[in-house]
């Protein structure tokens, strides 16, 4: 009999419960963002403490672009990354497919009944020519998502983004204000995707009172300039995701034009770490 065969599986509740905890470590978190079982477990295997879903990362295994995914095929998505292994998973669930506090609520609902530990709602509104929901209706969307995810057993870890810096609203002082009526609204984690200027990430993390998630992006700060920034966790979204799908172009340039296989040095480190993850 295995390790893992007699390992205690946490229940989902416990799950949650560490991932809030985990927050709290003296280092960020670092939560990687798998896009598949395969990837979920291979994260897993390296010594991650949790995982998170990636919309485009998710979107990219289906064929099409970030943002095209329906309610269902996340949560499904994300119900079969719950599963794969025994960490604390947290959903990246968009604009949570709704606009109405309602809306919304019911997709946490959803997200509790999918088996997660955590889950992240927006204030993108999906539409290009109003990007980002009125500060009133946007903080009332993440009162309901919180209300419902603390309405059972399981507390899940409610992440509240405010994307203006993704969508061409490079705007501080209004992401703060925006941070802040997340907080009071019951966020338990606050997100702005898009900083990467290391005084306005310390600006933001000394304006509220909740552990702030930083996107991993190129020329941002690295992970120990984050530390010392007050960061609590650090993710890198639909990156992995698209790390790998580099190198499946970079490998299949290299056999069609080159006639070479020096691509086989990366699949011979990819397949003895998944001949090592994928293990009962």
């Amino acid at each position: 009999m295995s390790i893992q065969d007699t390992a205690v599986i946490p229940s989902q509740a416990e799950k949650a419960d560490l991932f809030r905890a985990l927050h709290e470590g003296p280092e960020p978190l670092l939560l990687p963002n798998p896009w598949d079982v395969g990837s979920a477990r291979l994260l897993a295997s390296l010594g991650f403490a949790a995982l998170a879903t990636t919309s485009s990362g998710f979107a990219a295994t289906l064929g099409r672009l970030d943002g095209s995914v329906t309610r269902d095929e996340a949560l499904a998505h994300a119900a079969e990354l719950a599963a794969a292994t025994s960490l604390p998973v947290s959903a990246d669930l968009e604009n949570a497919f709704a606009d109405e506090p309602a809306g919304v609520a019911e997709t946490i609902r959803m997200a509790v009944q999918a088996g997660l530990a955590g889950c992240s709602v927006e204030d993108f509104t999906g539409q290009p020519d109003s990007p980002i929901y009125d500060i009133g209706l946007a903080t009332d969307r993440i009162a309901a998502a919180a209300a419902a995810a603390k309405a059972g057993l399981v507390q899940l870890v409610v992440t509240a983004r405010a994307e203006n810096y993704l969508h061409g609203r490079p705007d501080l002082a209004d992401t703060i204000t925006r941070l802040q009526a997340y907080q009071e609204a019951g966020a338990d984690v606050l997100f702005a995707p898009g900083l990467t200027n290391l005084d306005e990430i310390r600006q933001v993390v000394s304006a509220v009172d909740r552990p702030v998630n930083v996107l991993a992006m190129a020329g941002g700060p690295t992970v120990p300039e984050l530390a010392e920034a007050g960061v609590r966790r650090v993710s890198v979204g639909g990156a992995f995701a698209f790390a790998a799908l580099g190198a499946v172009v970079e490998a299949a340039r290299e056999l069609r034009e080159q006639g070479s296989y020096g691509y086989l040095e990366l699949a011979i480190t990819g397949r003895s770490a998944v001949g090592a993850a994928f293990t009962d």
